[in-house]
């Protein structure tokens, strides 16, 4: 029997993690693919009343219309959280437009809200245009610019 110098057992350790490294890398999701995950996320933290998960989406440096900051997009969500019973938030299709780390998305959204009736007490349609970028792995909206439609 052939004596074992260990060169076999490295060889082969080495073939195992760099193949566990390419299955890892091959199976990680697509950039565009986390970004509409957490496009709807948010969008479903809003349609449960879920402020702070919806919040967890921005980015500290948040920049929207009319100088608003993050900490007037909260006092926002919030207060519609406190208005309206039922939210509700369709989103048209979304255009992504990947640079590295960086995103622009343009989509349409019809947002309803009300006492949670059959028929909402409110419907507004936007025109959204946003900046997403990619922090420690997850997508954060760090601009928006929205018009009535």
């Amino acid at each position: 029997m052939a004596r074992d110098t260990g060169i076999g057992r490295v060889t082969w350790t080495v073939m195992l993690v760099v193949g566990l490294s390419v299955a890892v890398a091959c199976s990680r999701t697509p950039p565009e693919q986390r970004l509409r995950g957490q496009l709807s996320a948010m969008q479903q933290a809003l349609e449960e009343r879920r402020a702070a998960d919806f919040m967890d989406g921005v980015a500290e440096d948040f920049a929207g219309n009319r100088g608003m900051d993050r900490a007037a997009l909260q006092q926002a969500v919030r207060a519609q959280v406190l208005v309206n019973a039922d939210i509700g938030l369709t989103l048209g299709p979304a255009q992504v437009e990947l640079q590295g780390d960086r995103a622009t998305v343009r989509f349409s959204a019809v947002a309803s809200g009300g006492s949670g009736r059959w028929v909402p007490d409110r419907v507004q349609a936007w025109e959204i245009v946003s900046g997403w970028r990619e922090e420690d792995g997850q997508w954060r909206l760090y601009y928006a610019e929205w018009t009535p439609k």
